[in-house]
């Protein structure tokens, strides 16, 4: 199988794990000739199709979800082969995360019990899933961190890229531990100019259970709006965990919109969040015929929408010229314009990061040591 092919083949794992998660959820509003037609299409697949989806997913961070639903359809339709694939895949999978999960609570109750504000960012947005690193922010000294961290849990510092440094975080090789543990300090946003949301995180702390077990995570606004850093002001790039997170809090009801327009724009990231949300929303509506019920002045805020977002390599691809570096540009402006010199000036270098990451891929084929 040739490049082109492999991405037509994961291309369609995208959308049939686009419709599990969106279509399959909705069922008194799915027609039933679009319930059989999904029905038809996953029990259809090949086994390297199934490995493909179970690649996707995996990348997205919603294999638990998406391998559930796909296993749900499969023992509806008695198709015991199917179901067997998912039944494996998703018994290594909560393995996995059965490992971490005590491992990150661990290390939440140390840090709370020195007193050090603690909470876990992104990772746990995606319960059932988990992503493929664990995410913390502390406000704690990066010294008291590190002692914390190697005195009880023996952990070593993984080397550090030039982005890291900026961002102010920290990863971490536990013993036993796969996945790396990921420590921000004191700010956020990919060159740490983000002091505003950092200090409203641990102020705003609310307590997730999780299989019996208390987590500290960040309040919704303080949640949407770091991945909205994430995706509208680093990556471009959008996983599919991203949508189905974000729709879960809407169809709740658990987004206070007018609360979460005034931390953005305090933050200068209203744009962003707007553009985000518009984004969430418009891919939800071609999977299930109804987006997110977002408010005027939120769509009137937004940049642009879905048709700027394409499939490619993995994820839904953010075009990045010129509507991403307009929204940098309004953040830079905002912080110069609100006196914060520091942030400012920490966020005037990504042009250079960036263009230092995009000569180290043409020249070795990695970015790391930069990003």
């Amino acid at each position: 199988m040739n490049s082109h092919e492999k991405e037509q083949m994961s291309a369609g794992s995208m959308v049939l794990l686009s419709r599990l998660l969106l279509e399959a959820r909705v069922d008194a509003s799915v027609s039933s000739l679009s319930r059989r037609s999904l029905v038809s299409d996953a029990g259809r697949i090949s086994r390297i199709e199934f490995e493909s989806l179970v690649a996707i997913a995996a990348a997205n961070h919603v294999i638990v979800r998406g391998l559930q639903a796909f296993l749900n359809l499969m023992l509806e339709v008695g198709d015991d082969m199917r179901g067997g694939w998912a039944i494996d895949e998703l018994a290594i999978e909560r393995a996995r995360i059965a490992l971490a999960i005590p491992v990150v609570h661990e290390v939440c109750q140390e840090f709370e019990r020195c007193q050090f504000g603690i909470a876990v960012i992104k990772s746990l947005d995606h319960w059932p899933d988990l992503g493929s690193d664990v995410d913390l922010y502390t406000d704690a000294d990066p010294e008291q961190v590190f002692t914390l961290m190697k005195s009880r849990f023996a952990a070593e510092k993984c080397a550090r890229s030039w982005g890291d440094r900026l961002a102010r975080k920290w990863n971490f090789a536990l013993p036993g531990l796969p996945e790396a543990v990921e420590i921000h300090v004191g700010r956020l946003g990919q060159t740490g100019e983000q002091a505003g949301i950092a200090s409203r995180i641990i102020v705003g702390v609310r307590r997730v259970e999780i299989d019996g077990t208390v987590f500290p995570v960040p309040a919704i606004p303080d949640r949407i709006m770091i991945s909205t850093l994430q995706r509208m002001y680093r990556h471009f790039y959008f996983r599919l965990c991203d949508v189905i997170d974000t729709t879960e809090l809407a169809d709740k009801g658990l987004i206070d919109y007018g609360e979460l327009r005034d931390a953005a724009e305090r933050c200068g990231i209203w744009e962003g969040v707007s553009t985000y949300l518009v984004i969430v929303s418009d891919y939800v509506e071609t999977y299930r015929g109804v987006g997110l019920e977002l408010p005027q002045y939120l769509l009137d805020a937004a940049r642009f929408g879905g048709g700027q977002v394409h499939y490619a390599r993995e994820y839904l691809r953010v075009s990045i010229m010129p509507h991403s570096a307009d929204l940098y540009k309004t953040q830079l402006a905002g912080m110069f314009h609100r006196r914060e010199m520091k942030s400012g000036a920490r966020l005037s270098l990504l042009p250079g990061l960036a263009v230092a990451a995009l000569v180290g891929q043409k020249l070795s084929g990695s970015d790391k040591g930069i990003w």
